[in-house]
């Protein structure tokens, strides 16, 4: 099949795949190796895209199941060096539809999600609500307290007083 006769394959390009990954909470972006651009949570990648000619466009992680289904169709191979660890390799555009993509996208960011420790899960999504609290205006004072000066301060510190 021509590049292009499947309409699908020809809307899926680096800024498809940079469009849905970036729209996961906290996900980030990263060129590595030189000319391959990845999507991160956490600095723990979820999946690769090539920005140069290569013999697979992208690469993302799956469950076990679905990496036995998808290995068995044409156009995706297990990833070099990451099929051990469940990573599928596109090597045409058109070997998934944009919604089955998608869906699979979200998957390998839940995934690796799922990986970080509890803490992080927690901080990220309190940092997230503190970035959502630094939008908002701060309440207005009506008394504010004077600020002490800074020859008080010192003395504060240091236990002295005034005789």
């Amino acid at each position: 099949m021509h590049r292009c006769e499947n309409r699908e394959g020809c809307k899926m390009n680096v800024e498809w795949v940079r469009e849905r990954c970036l729209s996961f909470p906290y996900a980030t972006e990263k060129i590595s190796w030189g000319h391959d651009l990845t999507f991160r949570v956490n600095e723990k990648i979820f999946a690769v895209t090539v920005l140069e000619p290569a013999p697979v466009w992208l690469c993302f992680k799956c469950t076990p199941e679905t990496f036995a289904e998808l290995t068995e169709r044409m156009g995706i191979i297990p990833a070099p060096y990451m099929a051990r660890a469940k990573w599928v390799a596109l090597e045409t555009r058109e070997a998934l539809s944009t919604d089955e993509l998608t869906r699979l996208l979200r998957e390998s960011y839940d995934l690796v999600f799922a990986k970080l420790p509890k803490r992080t899960q927690e901080a990220l999504a309190h940092g997230a609500e503190r970035r959502a609290e630094r939008q908002r205006p701060a309440p207005s004072r009506s008394r504010a307290k004077p600020m002490p000066s800074a020859k008080r301060k010192r003395r504060a510190k240091n236990g002295k007083r005034r005789r």
